[in-house]
């Protein structure tokens, strides 16, 4: 029960639409952790994992038919198309309220339905935002014990503040045709049934932290972006705190959770966030950052000892498990895992290699970021941490450098809306197709792409303190398909670089594209990266940056009239100083 009459009177309608056998507010209590596992434990929705291996490790199996998110069924429903933009799914809000609650009516027959008040970000912090979302899956509130602050406390702020997302949601009876995902922006509402998957069914992750956040932060004058936040310490004890934007499969995971090599001692790195990032403005112009969430639902397979050290040992306790095998010992196992084998597979077969992956390419694991050794205790700071570089990336095997650096605000808006990676054999269809990611933000802006660099450039006339803006690239290839950079811990070198640029410590090379880093400027003491591979590192081809910026010129136009002025005009200057 609470106290907000808007909110218990919106929880008596939906418990009327569903009717549920019982209605339960969550406290967020351990004992209230424990009850839901074993509650899970007894039904099979979850089984215990070895203990002595994995202590209070769980392992949960989706239907087959509920692996990911299903963006052709996820969204954003304003009165005007337009606002929504060509980047969502569209759908008039009535239309999409009447489609959905035919599916919600009496759906949680049988069922207990859950109050999960929550806070994205920390409890006291005003950067914080809160929602509260209404379940009737077990699974979802321990996911949301594990991913953001719930229960007691954030009821208090919710009632104090008076405001809140709404999340509706069921996972119904599973089936892929009656299954949605919808977002009213105005109403800072979500409504989802049909999956049990995190991303469908976790509300303050995706939909909220991002989606809703996103339409919320155009309103209030802030950024929800698809970032990881690290800070870099420096042998003498100066830290530096970045935000980084990477679409999928390009090292974001490891470079929010990178351990120095043996080849640069003294550096640390400190994990803020890995996925999400809202960034503010202070009272004195510095862009600010809170992680909202406080745990990781990460993609497991290729994790181990060599590639991400930190999430490694982080899931060997106190973690959840969804959709990995199993071994014979009762481990959970995935490809990339350096000991064990599989026995059965993600569906608990019998493993047989005929049958595809043991464990399913988008395979979870859910934990505290606390168990990150990694973990920084500014991620508890209400100030947030002050954002230095704000770093895009991409996977390009033969366009773009190693780094560059923009030349202003405006071009780093250009240059973070041009993203592209090319797929690769992880990717349904063609290989080495470009596709663009404008911030990595492609799935989960919660409206139109043009007027959300309009509100990225607006950042220009509010503060003249903002951070340096960056692109990075671990991914170029010789001809032989060979790397040319050793990435992984490695690419702290390059990170050391963008500090450097963000001090005014070291020089750059001035091309039509960014600041290029001299070869000499970047450290490669006891790397094997030859004189060759550093100099095509840091260097463009004229006449595939020509192609380049023409294709990144039609994708812009492809937003019509909305597309900001500023925007065109930076693509342009760049377009004509690489032609004369």
């Amino acid at each position: 029960m609470t106290t907000l009459s808007a909110l218990q009177s919106w929880v008596d309608q939906v418990a009327a639409q569903t009717q549920p056998d019982a209605i339960h507010w969550c406290t967020g209590s351990n004992s209230e952790y424990q009850q839901m596992i074993d509650k899970m434990l007894a039904d099979g929705t979850l089984t215990t994992l070895n203990p002595e291996k994995y202590p209070n490790c769980y392992l949960h199996r989706s239907d087959p038919s509920d692996v990911a998110r299903v963006e052709h069924l996820t969204f954003v429903c304003t009165s005007e198309q337009d606002d929504a933009g060509p980047n969502n799914h569209w759908m008039a809000p009535a239309a999409g309220h009447q489609r959905i609650d035919e599916l919600f009516d009496a759906c949680m027959q049988g069922r207990t339905m859950y109050v999960i008040p929550y806070c994205m970000g920390p409890i006291d912090s005003p950067y914080s935002r809160c929602g509260v979302e209404i379940t009737d899956s077990p699974y979802v509130v321990v996911n949301m014990k594990l991913m953001t602050r719930m229960g007691n406390d954030a009821l208090q702020r919710i009632e104090k503040d008076g405001v809140f997302v709404k999340g509706q949601h069921s996972t119904g009876d599973l089936d892929p045709e009656r299954r949605l995902i919808m977002h009213f922006p105005d109403e800072l509402s979500i409504k989802s049934i049909g999956s049990g998957y995190g991303g469908n069914a976790l509300l303050g992750k995706k939909c909220h932290a991002l989606r809703i956040a996103s339409f919320q932060a155009r309103q209030e004058g802030w950024l929800a972006e698809h970032m990881l936040i690290a800070g870099l310490e420096s042998p003498d004890g100066e830290i530096h705190y970045v935000a980084c934007a990477f679409p999928s499969a390009c090292g974001k995971t490891n470079l929010a959770m990178l351990i120095p090599p043996d080849s640069l001692p003294g550096w640390k790195v400190w994990t803020v966030g890995d996925d999400i990032a809202w960034l503010h403005l202070d009272e004195t112009g510095q862009l600010r950052a809170i992680n909202p969430e406080s745990g990781y639902f990460g993609v497991v397979p290729g994790t181990n000892e060599l590639t991400n050290k930190n999430a490694n040992d982080m899931i060997t306790h106190d973690a959840i498990f969804t959709n990995v095998a199993v071994t014979d010992d009762n481990s959970p196992w995935w490809e990339g895992k350096q000991d064990g084998a599989p026995a059965t597979d993600w569906q608990g077969r019998a493993f047989d290699a005929a049958n595809g992956k043991a464990a399913h390419p988008n395979s979870r694991f859910t934990v505290s970021a606390k168990n990150n050794a990694g973990y920084s205790t500014l991620a508890d700071a209400p100030e947030g941490v002050p954002i230095s570089a704000i770093v895009f990336g991409g996977r390009r095997k033969e366009l773009a450098p190693l780094v560059y650096e923009a030349k202003s605000w405006e071009h780093g808006v250009l240059i973070g809306a041009g993203v592209a990676s090319e797929t690769t054999a992880a990717n349904i269809g063609e290989v080495g197709v470009v596709r663009r990611d404008p911030m990595a933000m492609k799935p989960f802006c919660g409206y139109n792409f043009a007027d959300y660099w309009s509100h990225w450039l607006s950042f220009s006339e509010r503060s003249d303190k903002l951070p340096k803006v960056f692109h990075v690239n671990w991914f170029r290839q010789n001809s032989s398909g060979e790397f040319l950079w050793p990435g992984f811990g490695e690419n702290l070198r390059v990170m050391q670089w963008i500090i450097e640029r963000c001090e005014g410590r070291v020089g750059a090379n001035e091309t039509p594209v960014g600041y290029l880093p001299d070869p000499a400027d970047i450290d490669t003491t006891d790397l094997d990266v030859s004189a060759e591979n550093l100099a095509a590192l840091t260097s463009i081809d004229k006449g595939q940056w020509q192609e380049e910026m023409r294709s990144v010129g039609e994708y812009l136009e492809s937003f019509g009239e909305r597309l900001p002025e500023v925007l065109r005009r930076q693509q342009q200057s760049i377009q004509a100083e690489l032609d004369s």
